[in-house]
Protein backbone atom coordinates (compact mmCIF):
# COMPACT_ATOMS: atom_id res chain seq x y z
CA UNK A 1 0.00 0.00 0.00
CA UNK A 2 1.91 3.37 -1.04
CA UNK A 3 -1.02 5.38 -0.78
CA UNK A 4 -1.55 7.52 2.41
CA UNK A 5 -4.61 9.03 4.03
CA UNK A 6 -5.14 12.54 4.11
CA UNK A 7 -6.78 13.90 7.62
CA UNK A 8 -10.05 14.21 5.92
CA UNK A 9 -10.04 10.78 4.55
CA UNK A 10 -8.58 9.54 7.42
CA UNK A 11 -11.54 10.79 9.82
CA UNK A 12 -13.85 9.09 6.62
CA UNK A 13 -12.54 5.65 7.35
CA UNK A 14 -12.56 6.16 10.96
CA UNK A 15 -16.18 6.39 10.50
CA UNK A 16 -16.19 2.93 8.30
CA UNK A 17 -13.89 1.22 10.73
CA UNK A 18 -15.73 2.00 13.55
CA UNK A 19 -19.50 1.35 11.85
CA UNK A 20 -18.71 -1.13 8.98
CA UNK A 21 -20.59 -1.02 5.56
CA UNK A 22 -22.07 2.11 5.33
CA UNK A 23 -23.83 4.53 2.31
CA UNK A 24 -23.04 7.52 1.56
CA UNK A 25 -25.87 9.06 3.31
CA UNK A 26 -25.36 6.93 6.51
CA UNK A 27 -21.41 8.27 6.10
CA UNK A 28 -22.76 11.67 6.30
CA UNK A 29 -24.97 10.67 9.22
CA UNK A 30 -22.08 9.78 11.25
CA UNK A 31 -20.05 12.83 10.21
CA UNK A 32 -20.07 15.36 13.08
CA UNK A 33 -21.71 18.92 12.49
CA UNK A 34 -20.75 21.03 10.61
CA UNK A 35 -21.39 18.44 7.39
CA UNK A 36 -20.23 19.01 4.42
CA UNK A 37 -22.94 18.67 1.22
CA UNK A 38 -23.44 15.05 0.03
CA UNK A 39 -21.39 15.40 -3.16
CA UNK A 40 -18.05 16.50 -1.14
CA UNK A 41 -18.70 13.08 1.02
CA UNK A 42 -19.32 11.59 -2.40
CA UNK A 43 -16.36 12.42 -3.92
CA UNK A 44 -14.35 11.64 -1.03
CA UNK A 45 -15.43 8.62 -0.67
CA UNK A 46 -14.43 7.91 -4.62
CA UNK A 47 -10.98 8.79 -3.58
CA UNK A 48 -11.21 6.37 -1.20
CA UNK A 49 -12.28 3.58 -3.32
CA UNK A 50 -9.25 4.46 -6.26
CA UNK A 51 -6.71 4.48 -3.42
CA UNK A 52 -7.99 0.67 -2.59
CA UNK A 53 -9.45 1.78 0.80
CA UNK A 54 -12.89 0.96 -0.02
CA UNK A 55 -14.76 -1.17 -2.35
CA UNK A 56 -18.26 -0.36 -2.82
CA UNK A 57 -21.05 -3.06 -4.32
CA UNK A 58 -24.25 -2.13 -5.76
CA UNK A 59 -27.26 -2.37 -3.31
CA UNK A 60 -30.88 -1.24 -4.92
CA UNK A 61 -30.28 2.12 -6.74
CA UNK A 62 -27.23 3.00 -4.36
CA UNK A 63 -23.57 1.54 -3.39
CA UNK A 64 -22.85 0.12 0.03
CA UNK A 65 -19.09 0.60 0.87
CA UNK A 66 -16.97 -1.73 2.54
CA UNK A 67 -13.51 -1.55 4.05
CA UNK A 68 -10.76 -3.02 2.17
CA UNK A 69 -7.97 -2.18 4.74
CA UNK A 70 -8.54 -2.72 7.89
CA UNK A 71 -7.72 -0.22 10.70
CA UNK A 72 -4.52 -2.27 12.12
CA UNK A 73 -3.14 -3.16 8.78
CA UNK A 74 -3.01 0.51 7.78
CA UNK A 75 -1.76 1.91 11.32
CA UNK A 76 1.34 -0.92 10.88
CA UNK A 77 2.18 -0.09 7.32
CA UNK A 78 1.83 3.71 8.47
CA UNK A 79 4.33 2.97 11.60
CA UNK A 80 6.55 0.86 9.28
CA UNK A 81 7.32 3.77 7.36
CA UNK A 82 7.90 6.51 9.97
CA UNK A 83 10.11 4.14 11.86
CA UNK A 84 11.95 3.26 8.60
CA UNK A 85 12.22 7.22 7.74
CA UNK A 86 13.21 8.51 11.38
CA UNK A 87 14.72 5.65 13.11
CA UNK A 88 16.70 4.11 10.46
CA UNK A 89 14.46 1.08 10.19
CA UNK A 90 15.17 0.18 14.07
CA UNK A 91 12.19 -0.61 15.91
CA UNK A 92 14.31 -0.57 19.37
CA UNK A 93 15.78 2.76 18.43
CA UNK A 94 11.81 4.11 18.20
CA UNK A 95 10.90 2.35 22.00
CA UNK A 96 14.69 3.90 23.20
CA UNK A 97 13.23 7.30 22.62
CA UNK A 98 9.82 6.77 24.27
CA UNK A 99 11.74 5.52 27.40
CA UNK A 100 14.36 8.67 27.25
CA UNK A 101 11.17 10.69 26.94
CA UNK A 102 9.31 9.23 29.64
CA UNK A 103 6.58 8.31 27.20
CA UNK A 104 6.67 4.43 28.02
CA UNK A 105 8.13 3.20 31.73
CA UNK A 106 10.92 0.52 32.55
CA UNK A 107 7.51 -1.80 33.74
CA UNK A 108 5.44 -1.00 30.56
CA UNK A 109 8.23 -2.00 28.60
CA UNK A 110 8.67 -5.12 30.81
CA UNK A 111 5.21 -6.11 30.71
CA UNK A 112 5.46 -5.61 26.92
CA UNK A 113 8.47 -8.24 27.00
CA UNK A 114 6.77 -10.85 29.00
CA UNK A 115 3.63 -10.24 26.40
CA UNK A 116 5.84 -10.57 23.48
CA UNK A 117 7.42 -14.26 25.29
CA UNK A 118 4.30 -15.54 26.18
CA UNK A 119 2.65 -15.27 22.86
CA UNK A 120 5.52 -17.06 21.31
Amino acid sequence: MKQRLTAKEEALMDIFWKKGDLCIRELLDNIPDPKPNYNTVATQVKFLEDKGFLRRKPIANTFIYKVAISEKAYRGVTVGDVVKKYYNNSYASLISQFVEEEKLRIDELKQLIEQIEKEK
